[in-house]
């Protein structure tokens, strides 16, 4: 007769298992418990998000797909990522038609807090005065005036920006663009100690950082939720094409939707990711893989420690994700018919204001790829990648580099390289836009810059010219103002010094 080694590993695995099912068990009761309490107009939808949170919570509990195999990463196959510049243009007599099978959504659940502002980050202004809405909103009309068509344009909101939103979208009534909203869904935050919801009531409002919004990844389940998905698909409507309401550079591209309405040998995949070259500045952003049969998307989270410095490398991994992403609507409908629909879980660690260590699981939109049948990336220009994530982002839209039309930001032909200068900004006295915008007269002439490092309290003059590599450094507790018509080229600024006018 045998008897188990007590604490042997068979015995750990039994009540790790029991753990987790307890850890379940219990967030199911809560999750009961904040339903019950809801009104019972919002019950209905409450427990279809709750669904979708306890298959995400059960995914965290096992640690499936967290991270990878990394022996397992095979080389891209040929003709996994096609180069932009082999796509045809469609014919001029068949854009109408072509439109007519397009829905625009624009991922609008973000706050411009990080960059010192209240409310939707759409809502900041960046050109002109006009905000990231306007121009979204600018560039879709323009392209329903051209061709006469009819793309409708579709706000992912957050219970964070929902609000804000559907009263700035009135101002756009008389525009040639037809705008839907619908919201992504709303997750407890869990506590990390005991793995239970840390929220008491169903209302939001009673506990805003009870609850969160999880991540681009919830587009699928929202917009079928929403009832959107369905009707666009009773309209006729084939690709979706998803991006960030930040990214500037994301506009209709007539070749891209030419390739998927169109394909030139047979069937046009379902699922289409834009990704562009490398550089320094992205060497955490998520890249294309082939992986168990599949091309998938690998973010910076799912690597294993040991090979996060290979990750990064720009030699083994030339592109990275824009998340500019083409997804074939009947498809979307498919996998969820199917339950086919598998993302990696990101486990987002927060403390909140009263100290409390909490756990956020999210997904990402583009790491559905592998559920689709034909995915294809296509490597663009880096034109189509322009996010405004700080202010040093923000300054460089603002500035001579580029021009607008019709809602598009397009870089000067004055500007002798494709690439776009690298800018830091101090946080100290940079980090929020009003008081950065402040520290400017006027925008400063970037138009032959490569470089610039600004710490410390720097302010500028007017009609700033700066070229090369520029590095202005202000001494704690001392200030150096750059006077007006100051040409700086290949300069470097420290210390004490204050640039008088002369």
């Amino acid at each position: 007769m045998t008897t188990k080694r007590a604490g042997s590993p068979s015995e750990a695995a039994e009540f790790t298992q029991l753990t987790k099912r307890d850890a379940l068990v219990r967030l199911g009761h809560e999750l009961d418990n904040l339903a019950a309490n809801a009104q019972q107009e919002s019950k209905a939808l409450i427990q279809k998000e709750f669904e979708g949170f306890q298959n995400i919570f059960n995914k965290f509990l096992q640690g499936s797909g967290t991270s990878i195999d990394w022996s397992k990463i095979q080389k891209l196959p040929d003709g996994s990522v096609r180069d932009y510049k082999t796509l045809q243009s469609p014919q001029s007599s068949a854009i109408t038609a072509m439109l007519s099978k397009l829905v625009v959504v624009k991922l609008n659940g973000g706050l411009g807090t990080s960059m010192g502002c209240r409310g939707p980050k759409s809502v900041i202004p960046v050109r002109n005065d006009l905000t990231f809405l306007d121009l979204t909103v600018q560039q879709i009309e323009f392209l329903n005036r051209t061709y006469n068509a009819d793309v409708p344009l579709v706000l992912m909101n957050s219970f964070n920006t929902d609000e804000d939103t559907e009263k700035i979208i009135r101002k756009y009534a008389g525009f040639k663009v037809k705008i839907y909203t619908f919201n992504q869904s709303r997750y407890p935050r869990i506590s990390k100690d005991h793995l239970t919801p840390v929220a008491k009531t169903p209302n939001t409002k009673d506990d805003i950082d009870a609850w969160y919004p999880p991540g681009h990844g919830d587009f699928y389940l929202s917009f079928d939720n929403s009832g959107l998905l369905n009707q666009f698909l009773q309209e006729g409507r084939e690709y979706c094409f998803i991006s960030n309401v930040d990214n500037l550079g994301a506009t209709v591209d007539l070749n891209i939707l030419n390739m998927l309405l169109n394909p030139e040998n047979g069937q046009a995949p379902d699922f289409v990711m834009e990704v562009t070259d490398k550089t320094k500045a992205d060497v955490k952003g998520g890249t294309l893989i082939h992986y168990e049969n599949h091309l998938r998307l690998l973010e910076i989270a799912q690597v294993p420690k040991e090979h996060v410095e290979d990750f990064k490398s720009v030699k083994t991994f030339k592109i990275f994700n824009t998340n500019n992403i083409w997804i074939n609507l009947p498809g979307i409908k498919r996998v969820l018919e199917n339950q086919t629909l598998d993302m990696e879980v990101i486990i987002n660690n927060k403390t909140l204001d009263n100290g409390l260590n909490v756990i956020q699981l999210e997904t990402a939109v583009g790491a559905a790829m592998k559920c689709f049948d034909g995915g294809l990336g296509i490597n663009v220009p880096r034109s189509r990648f322009l996010p405004v994530k700080k202010t040093s982002d923000l300054l460089l839209v603002m500035s001579n580099l580029y021009s607008l039309r019709n809602g598009n930001l397009e870089m000067s032909p004055l500007r002798m390289f494709p690439s776009t200068p690298l800018v830091k900004l101090g946080d100290n006295h940079f980090s929020k836009v009003k008081e950065c915008l402040k520290r400017f007269e006027t925008i400063p002439d970037l138009l032959e810059l490569d470089h610039l490092t600004v710490s410390g309290d720097v302010t500028f003059g007017r009609n700033v010219s700066l070229k090369g590599t520029v590095i202005i450094i202000a001494n704690h507790g001392e200030r150096i103002d750059i006077p007006s018509g100051a040409n700086l080229e290949n300069k470097i600024v420290s210390g004490n010094l204050r640039i008088l006018d002369h």
